[in-house]
């Protein structure tokens, strides 16, 4: 990919992301009132679970799809992600069924038809980044964001509950999925599901399954953490506070992140030198920084009247919770798109490692803060705990031989 594909593939992956993202903001406030806050804490709960399953669906061999060159590998590539992904399927059904035995909790119903909407759509997007299709992995983003705020606000106004906050987000997710699964692959979506040979992909992708898996999961965990505690120690409102926060305070991080993230780890793998290689993440990364760092200031200063003029004034908790993670949204922005560069350098047990540590920091701060201020305490704990993980983890990038 020359330095000018980079480029306009970038563009036309950050336009369909401003548009996906610019539909749910616009919407935000509508559905924040269709919607309770006790609702909102049981849909998050939910998706965040099926996120944390999702995000290993097909234990990261979808990553691996940059890497192969020939489609015969790449297709076989794809029928190992579709078979870990049914097995996770089948997981996330007894973990739902347990779930809903155990504390009577109705969408747990639902869990594996997220868990498989949701890493389909992931390995897909794969596939399709693979084949330099940036358009479709545009549109993918509008349908997925823009389309589930959509039909979120369609079953608002059906009175649907939490319930339609999760169909809304499943359907799109599904739609999105669909819309990548393009160009098929070599031999059909047919041949793909035929039984064949696939030991030697998986030990020749070994690291991903066995380094990546349990970082990504890790990551994924954090969130998980965060609502159990804030749901056991304050309550189910600040539980959804907390979720509304952090799905807009992050949306910015997903959407540029992700598009970003996609068109940078192809370029890594292919760049000529270490030295090229360290270049290019040091000029994403300034880059990334100067946008990030508008955006902390404004939620420093208006967070909290941001949040209850937007939402509404039962919501203005989440504005002083939004303020005091302003500086740890700003580093998770800068953060996000350059997580795909240790896998580009074979780096992974590296990041493994300090991920873990990062888990261990996001929580132990979160912990302090709600003992301490409550959930805007919350907040100051992992925005004072991950300006020391992230500040390593930028240094080492920047250094990195």
């Amino acid at each position: 990919m020359t330095p000018h594909s980079l480029k306009r593939a970038t563009l036309t992956l950050l336009a369909g992301s401003a548009l996906a993202q610019a539909v749910p903001l616009l919407l935000g406030p509508w559905i924040a009132r269709l919607y309770t806050p006790a609702e909102y804490g049981q849909f998050s709960l939910l998706w965040t679970v099926a996120s944390n399953l999702a995000v290993v669906g097909c234990a990261r061999y979808e990553f691996a799809l940059a890497l192969e060159t020939g489609d015969e590998g790449a297709a076989a590539l794809l029928a190992l992600c579709l078979r870990m992904l049914l097995a996770m399927t089948g997981m996330a059904f007894v973990v739902g069924a347990a779930w809903f035995v155990w504390a009577n909790f109705s969408l747990a119903a639902a869990l594996p038809l997220v868990v498989l909407a949701l890493a389909a759509s992931q390995a897909l997007a794969q596939w399709a980044a693979r084949a330099g299709r940036f358009a479709v992995l545009a549109w993918g983003r509008v349908v997925q964001w823009g389309g589930g705020a959509l039909a979120q606000v369609g079953f608002g106004l059906m009175q649907a509950g939490p319930w339609g906050l999760v169909g809304g987000a499943a359907l799109a997710t599904a739609a999105a999925a669909a819309l990548q699964a393009r160009p098929a692959p070599a031999g059909g979506w047919r041949g793909l599901l035929a039984s064949r040979p696939l030991r030697g992909t998986a030990e020749k992708h070994r690291d991903f399954p066995l380094l990546n898996t349990p970082h990504a999961f890790a990551g994924a965990l954090q969130d998980t953490l965060a609502l159990s505690l804030l749901t056991a120690w304050l309550g189910a409102p600040e539980a959804g506070a907390w979720a509304l926060a952090l799905r807009y305070l992050k949306a910015p991080a997903s959407l540029v992140g992700g598009s970003l993230s996609q068109v940078l780890y192809p370029r890594l793998t292919q760049a000529g030198s270490r030295g090229e290689a360290r270049a290019l993440v040091r000029r994403k990364l300034l880059l990334l920084a100067a946008i990030a760092l508008p955006l902390m200031i404004v939620l420093l200063a208006f967070g909290p009247w941001l949040f209850a003029t937007v939402f509404g004034p039962e919501w203005r908790g989440a504005g002083e919770l939004a303020r005091s993670l302003a500086p740890y949204v700003a580093l998770h922005f800068i953060a996000s798109p350059l997580s795909v560069v240790t896998m580009a350098w074979g780096a992974q047990a590296w990041a493994l490692k300090l991920a873990l540590a990062g888990q261990v920091m996001f929580v132990g701060g979160l912990a302090a803060g709600i003992y301490l201020g409550g959930l805007a305490g919350a907040g100051w704990g992992v925005s004072a705990a991950m300006l020391l993980y992230f500040g390593y983890f930028f240094w080492a990038l920047w250094t990195w031989e």
